[in-house]
């Protein structure tokens, strides 16, 4: 069905005019333009988001949970296109069945000189997925939502002394960075966190950040 419940309805309309952070404000000019596809449907635990594990052998964000997603190419037509594509050819999934219900602020990640526009998605049909790009992606998962709000998976990761953020423990992955950071704003502006000990604080595994080095 194409119905949008209405959890979902009114996260669109918060998500789309979520706050954007300070360090993630884009600048004047300049930068790659990408996108990603926040992909929200409806499985057997409940509601629940798509995510994708990079590949442990890539060259960039090697290993992180993220959101299916890439560069903007010419032939896309923009963001929209752009994530839905991108979402395609890393998970199989079949577009058809994706309601686009909101794009949200653009987000500017320096390490990378890329601005990200988070396309948010209603999956009205699911179709299979799995990783259709064994080079760039090693798993995909499909994270309940009750399985992020849980108190217990979530925490404060520290990259460095001047810098931290949020981050879940789900599905055997550490989901932290900027996949982590957009999804505890769309959950809390959408009212689905649930309260959290926000001191509860970890360093970065050597072995997640040596992985992010070598990008």
């Amino acid at each position: 069905m194409t119905h949008v419940p209405a959890w979902l309805d009114h996260l669109a309309a918060k998500a789309v005019r979520t706050p954007v952070p300070e360090r993630m404000r884009p600048p004047g000019e300049g930068g790659r333009e990408a996108a990603v596809l926040m992909l929200f449907g409806e499985g057997p635990l409940g509601p629940d988001v798509l995510l994708i594990q990079r590949s442990m052998r890539g060259r960039r964000h090697a290993g992180q949970p993220a959101f299916p997603g890439g560069g903007v190419d010419p032939g896309d037509g923009g963001p929209v296109g752009a994530a839905l594509r991108e979402a395609e050819e890393e998970t199989g999934l079949d577009p058809r069945g994706v309601r686009v219900l909101c794009t949200m602020p653009e987000l500017y990640l320096s390490h990378s000189d890329n601005r990200v526009t988070p396309v948010l998605g209603w999956w009205h049909t699911p179709s299979a997925v799995h990783a259709a790009s064994p080079d760039e992606v090693d798993s995909v998962e499909r994270v309940p939502v009750a399985e992020l709000v849980d108190p217990g998976n979530r925490l404060t990761m520290r990259l460095s002394q001047e810098m931290a953020g949020p981050a879940f423990r789900v599905r055997g992955m550490l989901v932290w960075g900027f996949t982590a950071v957009v999804l505890d704003s769309v959950l809390r502006v959408g009212g689905l966190e649930r309260p959290w000990d926000a001191t509860r604080v970890e360093d970065i595994p050597p072995e997640v950040l040596n992985l992010t080095a070598r990008g």
